[in-house]
């Protein structure tokens, strides 16, 4: 049976992944590497890159294996830069992604989607959020987001961090109640409360039907939802309750 992972196909999913490494690594290249990261308090620019290369590590040693692995390469080579150290991080990763079906059995962290698919979609937005980071950290213009990557990480922020990883932690809201998330043709239903935590994709009446509907054009919905965009960048209908208890609890999923 085929899974669907989300609104975007695999193989764009693939080819945006090693797109947005590319990027990345030519962002940290032109960054200096103490610079602060707004969006991750404590963390410097060059923080970011070995996070994000050894994740790359992390997850090929996980494909592989089959099993999420003790040990693995967190820190550069001596004598390899922080660009290098992503770059080459990132083919291992692309080779053993592209070698098997989206659809092939392989060790994640979520039950429900146990396939290659999931960590292609799952490292491409773990990119595009730190590529974010470092073009804020540099003080340099943002890339910005494309419409459908955009929708396909809204989609993955809602359906998999706050309808899934919320409750996996045991994490709930304090106050009941629905928002509506609306980007492009899009459309979404987010509900928290002490009982439930669940998040799937509506029409746009039933989004409009929500307590408070939050809408803004996909990209910065998008850095919105990961904490990379301001409160204000997004328009808010409603008392605004709702909305700020999704934005936190996502805060909470995503740390």
């Amino acid at each position: 049976m085929s899974r669907e992972h989300g609104p975007v196909d695999q193989g764009r999913l693939l080819t945006a992944l090693g797109s947005e490494g590319r990027v990345l690594a030519e962002a940290v290249r032109a960054g200096p590497v103490e610079a602060p990261v707004p969006a991750c308090p404590g963390w410097s620019l060059g923080e970011v890159a070995r996070h994000v290369g050894s994740l790359y590590r992390m997850v090929r040693r996980r494909l592989a294996d089959g099993r999420n692995p003790e040990d693995w390469q967190r820190d550069p080579e001596p004598g390899q830069s922080l660009p290098e150290f992503l770059v080459t991080g990132l083919a291992e990763l692309l080779d053993e992604l592209a070698a098997h079906d989206p659809e092939e059995r392989a060790d994640t962290w979520w039950p429900a989607d146990p396939t290659y698919g999931f960590w292609r979609r799952r490292m491409l937005h773990e990119t595009m959020v730190h590529r974010v980071d470092v073009e804020q950290a540099a003080g340099a213009d943002t890339r910005g987001v494309p419409e459908d990557l955009a929708i396909d990480g809204i989609d993955e922020a809602l359906t998999l961090w706050f309808g899934r990883k919320l409750p996996m932690l045991g994490l709930t809201g304090t106050k009941a109640g629905s928002v509506g998330v609306r980007a492009g043709a899009h459309s979404w239903i987010a509900r928290a409360g002490p009982e439930i935590t669940e998040a799937w994709r509506c029409s746009d009446e039933e989004a409009e039907a929500a307590d408070d509907v939050v809408s803004a054009e996909p990209g910065r919905l998008y850095l919105w939802l990961w904490g990379r965009a301001s409160l204000t960048s997004v328009t808010v209908r409603g008392v605004h309750d709702q909305a700020a208890q999704l934005w936190a609890l996502l805060r909470l999923a995503t740390r």
